[in-house]
């Protein structure tokens, strides 16, 4: 019988779960039932595969810690798919824990990626960069491999970094040549075709442009003046001005920016900072105040020049302004991002990736649903969105990671 266990833990490696089924199906001892789990969750039926993880875990006896320990990394990796991304951490970190100092290194370090790649989602660079550094540096499987880097091209295309991005996915792509998993190889050629995507608009002299990742990359050492849309903020170099909390002024250098060399009226930036349908004279007095407000936090950049018409943008020591714009702008645009990646996502899930509230993450849902750009299946907690990929947005992968706090 144990030759059947082994033959169906040889199927599951080379990603053959009918094979793996077919030799442990009737059975319900421990090892059996997690091998069934892994190849249900082979097979997309995801529910079925933490249950019967779970099965397992209880299954196995207090002398199998390390079997215990990975049934916990798979549902682990069945709620990272899953999307489920409110799976305690710390249950992972303790499996994890035991598999080291058990010897298992080669699953201690798969459990190692599956943070990384909860982290990444999370928008949490810097915890899951440090995360893929403490991993101890033993001999991996095709298929880790894989999973490795894909962790670290994730995290060059979050830092901009994309000959370091494409270092990472030629070498995950050889790894899944290798592995000769089918999955494994659409997942790598699923990574690569970020690079070659649209990542934003180029927006110069009333001209636009798509523009690569690498393009996005290049601007960072650029002379001109960056008005950044994607961290509502305006830069030259290392010198940043952060507008985040000031929608107001980052409408108004933006507007004054596209515009540039041109001026731009006052009706025109009040109708567009301030969505006034009609004009007073409160609101030509309040442009004021404002347009002061923004001379005070440009200062070190640019100044604005008043003019016959209205004001105009004045850059100091560069003749470009550049308006750095999302692909497509909606006004859900961060939430159809994440769903493009095809994986079907709790609202709870998407309410962590973008830190922010579950319910105004489900207002933005329902709105979506109401246009037909997303659709949900399943009820209550069991309740997933999803959408197909849409023409212009990047993935998740690509939404850009916060500026630091100066």
């Amino acid at each position: 019988m144990e030759s059947l266990i082994t033959a169906a833990a040889r199927a599951l490696e080379a990603g053959d779960p009918l094979g793996a089924l077919n030799r442990v199906a009737l059975r319900n001892d421990a090892p059996s039932l997690a091998l069934r789990g892994i190849a249900m969750a082979q097979l997309g039926e995801l529910a079925k595969a933490k249950s019967l993880l779970r099965s397992a875990a209880r299954a196995f006896g207090p002398r199998e810690a390390v079997a215990r320990a990975r049934c916990v990394v798979a549902e682990a990796e069945i709620a990272l798919v899953s999307r489920d991304l409110g799976w305690p951490d710390k249950t992972l970190t303790a499996a994890r824990a035991t598999l080291e100092k058990h010897g298992d290194l080669a699953n201690a370090a798969h459990a190692g990626h599956i943070a990384a790649r909860r982290l990444l989602l999370l928008g949490h660079v810097d915890e899951a960069e440090r995360m893929l550094a403490d991993l101890s540096p033993v001999p991996l499987p095709p298929t880790s491999q894989v999973v490795r880097e894909l962790v670290r091209a994730g995290i060059a295309i979050r830092r901009l970094r994309t000959k370091d991005a494409r270092a990472a996915l030629a070498r995950a792509a050889r790894a899944a040549r290798q592995a000769d998993i089918p999955a494994l190889t659409a997942e790598v050629d699923s990574a690569s075709r970020v690079l070659d995507t649209p990542a934003a608009r180029l927006i110069v002299r009333g001209g636009e442009r798509p523009l690569l990742l690498e393009g996005i990359e290049h601007l960072a050492t650029s002379e001109a003046l960056v008005v950044d849309t994607f961290h509502h903020s305006v830069r030259r170099r290392d010198t940043v001005v952060r507008l985040g909390r000031r929608p107001v002024l980052f409408a108004l250098v933006r507007i004054l920016a596209q515009a540039w060399p041109a001026d731009v009226s006052r009706q025109t930036l009040i109708a567009g900072a301030f969505h006034a349908r009609h004009l007073d004279e409160s609101h030509r007095a309040r442009l004021r105040v404002e347009i002061g407000r923004l001379r005070t936090k440009l200062k070190p950049l640019a100044d604005v020049r008043a003019t016959k018409q209205g004001f105009a943008l004045a850059p100091r020591k560069t003749r470009d302004i550049l308006v750095l714009a999302r692909p497509v702008e909606e006004k859900h645009a961060a939430v159809l991002a994440l769903l493009s990646d095809g994986e079907p996502w709790s609202s709870s899930a998407l309410a962590l990736a973008l830190a922010t509230s579950a319910r105004t993450v489900q207002r933005a849902l329902d709105e979506l649903a109401r246009s037909n750009k997303v659709q949900s299946f399943g009820h209550g907690r069991a309740r997933r969105w999803m959408t197909p990929p849409v023409p212009g947005f990047p993935t998740g992968l690509l939404l850009p990671t916060p500026l630091p706090k100066a």
